[in-house]
């Protein structure tokens, strides 16, 4: 059964993927005639990746109380082999193999026991549906099978290791960016199914520790298409853009978050309490354009669904990333005649809220700031539109919690970053 987030997610792919097809159409208005790529044929790629995952616990003996989620964060790297059809002049369909190993993982430090869950290596197989944006640029989505290994590292002389299954969906951009070279940007949400067993070894029955994972992740990768170079892809005409402008944009996007937790006075630090949801964006920008780049300033606001829940059967605490806002700058190079790849790094505001059922309602509020990084491709569908794909991390501030619980300064604290990815959609005026 899905859950009420994975739901959300398969909504967001299909909103991602009618998004950019219905962009593509706006590109009525054009001024030059583009030679065409040859998406059909075979291809292998590599990439490099960052993302989080958030584990939902419970226990069949204990119905009704559930913690989602427990956070973990890091990078990985992926090999892929895929092969992709053109079915129309605009329309492609593949399917894909990937393997990747990787550093994802929650650590604990709590009265002389370190302890580490890490995702170690693991597999998807897919399929991706896509539509040409422009002859030389992407957009797509994709799902599939995914598994996963998992190991738990202490130094207390015990650990173990299992494996998970489930699905994964995701959208993307891809560009041509050489005669047989393409660069893509790709989110994917990964939904694993329930391990009931994992107390089992310790003479536990099944069910005594029930753990449901959730993993986002994106990643950056170059691909090589043995086909590509040797004719026979699509043309049509491309829109001629000029980036220099005022433009105000929107999206969709989907992350986690992961919060590290201090405790001073006990010895304890837990990396982390881990959330996750969608949200909202909207921004106001100015690129310029300088030739074969691209500079500008963007400010953006959000409003976030991302969550933690403690479930307590009778009611819940949630600790809810609500809303905030980014000041941003951005640099970036043109990889072909219509697409821009860029990095982008500023100051963020956000806002936490960590509240209870009634009639409790809110505990603590409060706003930090922090910094983000990340980068995108954007590519144009018209003279005035374009669309693209974006992934942050973002960093803010420790957050004292000791007098609000009545504690000496410094006893717990909280340290949050975010791992974020959005579908958005840009409307320069000029």
């Amino acid at each position: 059964m899905l859950t009420r987030f994975s739901a959300k997610s398969i909504l967001l792919c299909a909103v991602s993927a009618v998004a950019l097809t219905s962009a593509a159409h706006a590109a009525d208005v054009v001024q030059e005639q583009a030679s065409g790529f040859n998406w059909s044929g075979l291809y292998v790629g590599f990439g490099v990746g960052a993302g989080a995952n958030v584990h939902e616990i419970s226990s069949d003996f204990i119905p009704g109380i559930s913690l989602n989620g427990i956070g973990g964060e890091g990078i990985y790297g992926e090999a892929t082999v895929g092969y992709d059809y053109m079915v129309s002049q605009r329309f492609l369909l593949g399917a894909l193999l990937d393997a990747h190993v990787g550093t994802i993982k929650t650590s604990l430090d709590a009265f002389g026991l370190d302890a580490d869950v890490k995702e170690t290596y693991g597999f998807d197989v897919g399929v991706r549906a896509g539509y040409l944006l422009t002859p030389s640029t992407l957009g797509y989505v994709l799902g599939g099978y995914a598994w996963q290994k998992y190991k738990l590292d202490t130094n207390a002389g015990f650990g173990m290791d299992w494996d998970q299954g489930g699905y994964f969906v995701g959208a993307g951009v891809e560009t041509a960016i050489s005669a047989n070279w393409t660069l893509k940007g790709e989110y994917r949400y990964t939904r694993f199914s329930t391990t009931d067993d994992l107390l089992s070894q310790f003479g536990a029955p099944d069910g005594a520790l029930n753990l449901d994972t959730s993993r986002h992740t994106f990643q950056v990768a170059a691909s090589y298409r043995f086909n590509a170079a040797n004719g026979g892809g699509t043309s049509f005409e491309t829109p001629t853009y000029n980036w220099t402008g005022f433009y105000v944009g929107g999206g969709l996007g989907a992350g986690a978050s992961v919060h590290q937790i201090d405790v001073p006075p006990a010895g304890v630090k837990l990396n982390g309490i881990g959330g996750e949801g969608v949200f909202g964006e909207a921004s106001l920008g100015y690129d310029q354009d300088f030739g074969s780049w691209v500079a500008g300033i963007m400010v953006d606001a959000r409003y976030s669904g991302m969550t933690s829940e403690l479930d307590l059967g009778g009611g819940q605490i949630n600790l809810d990333t609500d809303y905030g806002f980014d000041v941003l700058g951005r640099v970036g190079m043109k990889v072909n005649e219509a697409t821009l790849a860029y990095a982008l790094a500023g100051y963020s505001w956000q806002h936490f809220d960590l509240n209870a059922s009634d009639p409790i309602g809110d505990i603590i509020d409060w706003g930090s700031s922090g910094f983000s990084v990340g980068g995108g491709l954007e590519t144009a569908v018209s003279d005035k539109m374009t669309v693209g794909i974006e992934y942050r991390y973002s960093q803010f501030e420790k957050h004292d919690f000791s007098a609000d619980l009545g504690a000496p300064d410094g006893s717990i604290t909280s340290t949050p970053s975010f791992h974020t990815v959005r579908i958005d959609a840009k409307y320069k005026f000029n």
